[in-house]
């Protein structure tokens, strides 16, 4: 697989890939493109990059509003990461999701880009009330790895490791990673591109907590206060037919230099 040197970088996708849960709207969003975006930069210091990504954006929404954008910028190299929103829908369809990932697949790759995308982490590891989810999860990623092997696009298994549904990679909503969490998957990505100075140290699990979680009837009030705060105003939107994401536009829709982490 081609491992640079790069000299731009398009990131396609939705809320994790705009960077929710690493800052904020105050301060900025930094996020696992951005992340990864550096260590690409490591290697190939006259990379540019953009973040067309939008928070809310369902894969056919990603599709149809960030593919044609993307394939005007000429990445090299493109990260596609859509499905998570779908996942959450009544009416969701693994087929329907991973169809419009591989057309974002294939024409990217068709154009010279090296694409990389992830898999899903089980939700119901994070979230109790998730358990129904499961299934979902398990389909659309076969479905991800299937189209990924058909277009050579490079997998970050975030699937298979259990330090990815670590509590401690995850914001207080549980529905994006933390700023750790998103060193992870970034790191995750840049060693299924096979960037250099990569290894699968990304999958080694966090040191141990002083204190285990909750359980019992403290686990119970736990979640019930996670519902209230998040899940509620969540399904609140979804009844209103209303999207995190209205009325907002790309981050970084125009491609510019990225500074190496590395002084």
């Amino acid at each position: 697989m081609h491992n640079g040197p790069y000299t731009r970088y398009v990131a396609l996708g939705d809320s994790q890939t705009e960077g929710l849960g690493d800052g904020d709207d105050a301060i900025g969003l930094r996020g696992c493109a951005d992340r990864l975006a550096e260590l690409i930069a490591e290697a190939s210091p006259g990379l540019t990059y953009a973040n067309l990504a939008v928070r809310g954006r369902l894969a056919g929404q990603v599709r149809a509003e960030q593919l044609g954008p993307a394939l005007a910028l000429r990445p090299d190299v493109a990260t596609v990461v859509a499905g998570m929103n779908d996942l959450l829908r009544p009416r969701f369809d693994a087929d329907e999701v991973a169809g419009h990932l591989e057309v974002m697949f294939a024409e990217l790759t068709a154009q010279g880009a090296t694409v990389a995308t992830v898999t899903f982490p089980d939700a119901a590891r994070m979230i109790p009330f998730a358990r129904p989810l499961t299934g979902r999860v398990t389909a659309l990623n076969a479905r991800i790895r299937e189209a990924a092997g058909r277009h050579g696009v490079a997998v970050a298994e975030t699937h298979l490791h259990p330090v990815l549904t670590d509590a401690r990679l995850w914001s207080p909503d549980r529905l994006h990673a933390s700023p750790l969490g998103h060193e992870r998957i970034a790191a995750a990505v840049a060693h299924a591109l096979g960037l250099p100075g990569s290894s699968d140290a990304w999958t080694h699990p966090l040191p141990a907590l002083p204190a285990p979680p909750p359980s019992g009837p403290r686990a119970t009030l736990r979640e019930l206060r996670w519902a209230a705060a998040f899940l509620g105003p969540w399904v609140g939107r979804r009844l209103r037919g209303r999207s995190s994401g209205d009325g907002r536009t790309a981050k970084r829709p125009e491609p510019t230099p990225v500074r190496s982490s590395v002084a």
